[in-house]
């Protein structure tokens, strides 16, 4: 039986290690064991980073809303103002709400009306009772 040689896997292994570190610095782009040092790490990183992106936007979201809402009315708050949405029964999320106070503020004013209208009517009745 004939013997096998690996040089054709090895050297498409070889490769596609250092396609993937291309643009790194020194070392990390052209010699093999550090690119793939390289290349693990940077897949660990992006493995956790893709879910630190959505937490990082949902803050962003957040951080939008509240300030166009302290805009409407500068005693009106976030939770105030969530807590008023749920109780006007209005389901949108924060990423469109945020979107709506960058780009359609007109829009966002009435949505902010109705549920301050709401929060403030479910203060009187918890005031009254």
């Amino acid at each position: 039986m004939s013997r096998v040689k690996s040089g054709v896997v090895t050297h498409a292994r070889h490769r596609k290690v250092i396609k993937a570190a291309k643009g790194y610095y020194a070392a990390r782009s052209t010699n093999f064991r550090t690119a793939t040092q390289a290349v693990d790490k940077a897949n660990q990183y992006a493995t956790r980073d893709r879910k630190n992106r959505k937490r990082n936007f949902r803050a962003l979201w957040i951080q939008r809303i509240n300030a166009a809402v302290r805009l409407f009315d500068a005693a009106f708050t976030y939770s105030r103002f969530i807590n008023g949405l749920m109780l006007t029964g209005i389901e949108v999320d924060r990423k469109v709400l945020a979107d709506l106070a960058v780009r359609e503020p007109e829009a966002f004013n009435v949505i902010a009306a109705q549920a301050k209208a709401a929060f403030d009517k479910s203060e009187e009745a918890k005031a009254a009772a």
